[in-house]
């Protein structure tokens, strides 16, 4: 049997150590990789001095432009056997030209997290709205759902935006597969973590090119920080994240305690040293990878509602759950302070690890569903109308939109 190709069209290329979207890419690169597959990454997005060197694990790159024929004559030549867009943006951009190019690869989306359900949320918050289903109705729910719509399967990383999907907007389960982030258990029994008696301090973590993120930490020093501080005045908190701006750094203060720090070289291993992480996220979507590393460091966590989303099912929080100022400073204090209760949080985390991101358990679901598609896959498009309709009005509209760009930059 040939080997399969995939080729993954990257949004930007991966920094695991900068983004759980970077983490999350490197995730779906071992598992294609561990089941034989050739992997080219290409991507239109520059590098950076913190891009993970894919070329290490044998994945060859690609640097691709969008607008420009020369894609086509890549994909001619790549010949893939599955494509895998990297969140809805890259295959509006190129999925037209896989689908006109190499009609029989098997078209893979994975959406990272639903970005219309996060907008949708954060325009609630910013106008001090309940959340409610019409803030969903948008022009980025309309492009992203085509999106789904047009490819073979996505993947989703959150059974809150999964059972969105399905109940909400009607979207045939065929088209869907659950994939949240994967862990190997196997290599985490191995770990090596502090004790409580070994751990001071709070942490806070997270890319600050994603705006919940800047929103939790402003929420951190202007409301909740002050309370913690109050019950606790020698305790500090550490704020991590990479892509510090200017008005993240001015929250800087020692004297009170509150510490930016920027990025953090190796996530697992900061955080690991801290007592409690804080993530008190009023808006966001999918699954937040600072979660689980914390789960994997043994460090409990105390977030909202929405930041413990889609993570727990049936089992217990792996710290507190609180989503007023007030409350939300008095389980941290709580967590800090009582031992047995920090214990019971941190077992709470390892098995959620266990049983709801264990590696082992996800990766024959994925290809026993990519085998079904390969084997099934005239069948499987037909029974996709809408997405057949998609299609076609994508290859007319944005095709020619494409075409006329291309010429444009030529002139």
């Amino acid at each position: 049997m040939p080997q399969k190709q995939l080729l993954i069209i990257g949004y930007v290329w991966p920094e695991p150590n900068s983004s759980a979207a970077g983490s999350r890419m490197m995730q779906l690169i071992s598992l294609f990789l561990s089941k034989g597959f050739k992997i080219t990454y290409a991507s239109p997005a520059k590098t950076t001095d913190y891009t993970e060197d894919l070329t290490k694990l044998g994945v060859e790159i690609a640097n691709i432009k969008a607008n420009d024929s020369s894609v086509d004559q890549f994909l001619k030549a790549l010949q893939p056997t599955h494509v895998l867009f990297d969140r809805f943006m890259m295959e509006e951009q190129f999925g037209w030209r896989v689908a006109e190019v190499v009609p029989e690869a098997i078209r893979i989306l994975d959406t990272e997290d639903l970005h219309f359900f996060r907008r949708a949320r954060q325009q609630a918050y910013k106008s001090k709205q309940s959340f409610k289903t019409n803030f969903l109705f948008t022009a980025e729910a309309k492009r992203e759902i085509a999106s789904i719509y047009r490819c073979d399967l996505s993947l989703i990383i959150s059974q809150a935006e999964l059972n969105l999907l399905k109940t909400q907007f009607k979207i045939d389960k065929r088209l869907l597969l659950y994939l949240p982030f994967l862990v190997d258990y196997k290599r985490l029994k191995e770990r090596d973590l502090p004790l409580f008696q070994e751990r001071q301090d709070f942490i806070s973590i997270g890319n600050f090119l994603h705006p919940p993120n800047y929103d939790q930490v402003l929420y951190l020093k202007e409301d909740i920080w002050p309370l913690i501080k109050a019950e606790l005045p020698e305790a500090k908190l550490h704020v991590y994240g990479a892509y510090t701006s200017q008005k993240v750094e001015q929250l800087h203060q020692a004297s009170e305690g509150f510490l930016i720090h920027g990025r953090a070289e190796h996530a697992i291993n900061t955080v690991k040293h801290a007592k409690v992480l804080l993530a008190p996220l009023r808006f966001g979507a999918g699954l937040k990878g600072k979660f689980i590393d914390s789960m994997r460091a043994g460090t409990p966590a105390v977030t909202t509602t929405i930041g413990a989303e889609g993570l727990c099912g049936d089992l217990p929080w792996c710290g507190e759950i609180a989503n007023e100022a007030k409350s939300f400073a008095e389980q941290a204090v709580k967590l800090y302070q009582n031992e047995k209760r920090w214990h019971k949080t941190q077992s709470n985390g390892f098995k959620l690890l266990e049983e709801r991101f264990r590696l082992q358990k996800f990766k024959p679901t994925v290809f026993k569903r990519l085998q079904k598609i390969e084997a099934e896959l005239h069948k499987h498009r037909q029974n996709n109308f809408v997405g057949q309709m998609l299609m076609h009005h994508s290859l007319q509209s944005t095709k020619y939109m494409s075409r006329w760009i291309e010429l444009k930059s030529q002139t």
